[in-house]
């Protein structure tokens, strides 16, 4: 799948850092650090620009490892970015630790994942078909 592309930051391109990883490194496009406090978010650039087909997304997901070690992670994760966006890809990222973090110029914050979705059409009925579970929901499936 190709996808166009402005990057108008100072960074490489995405990339995947191993063949079969499903999403691509972003990085920082800033010129000074970022402080994030606790429990501060801030939306941090990345130069690009992208031209999704039409029938997919660019989800925007948290990198594991930034979010295991230093409690950062993207705020509306998965974050997406439509087909029909041409602006900047920004990174709402947000510290859920309890010590500053600094976000570094060109440092990896995210990940992004080429996604297809599907178009759909609603069909009003007045009854929806039973299922062994029922309305149960927010850990019902559970052992008990």
């Amino acid at each position: 799948m190709t996808v166009k592309v402005v990057n108008k930051g100072g960074n490489a391109l995405p990339q995947y850092a191993t063949p079969s990883s499903a999403g691509m490194d972003v990085r920082a496009d800033i010129t000074e650090p970022i402080v994030l406090k606790p429990l501060q978010r801030a939306m941090v650039p990345t130069g690009l620009f992208l031209e999704i087909p039409v029938g997919y997304e660019v989800q925007v997901r948290p990198r594991s490892g930034l979010a295991a070690k230093k409690g950062i992670t993207v705020l509306n994760a998965p974050g997406t970015i439509d087909a029909d966006y041409r602006g900047e890809v920004n990174v709402i990222l947000v510290n859920l630790s309890s010590e500053d973090f600094v976000v570094e110029p060109g440092e990896r914050i995210a990940q992004l994942v080429l996604a297809r979705h599907e178009v759909i059409e609603w069909e009003e009925v007045a009854d929806l078909s039973q299922t062994s579970r029922g309305e149960g929901g927010f850990g019902s499936t559970g052992v008990k």
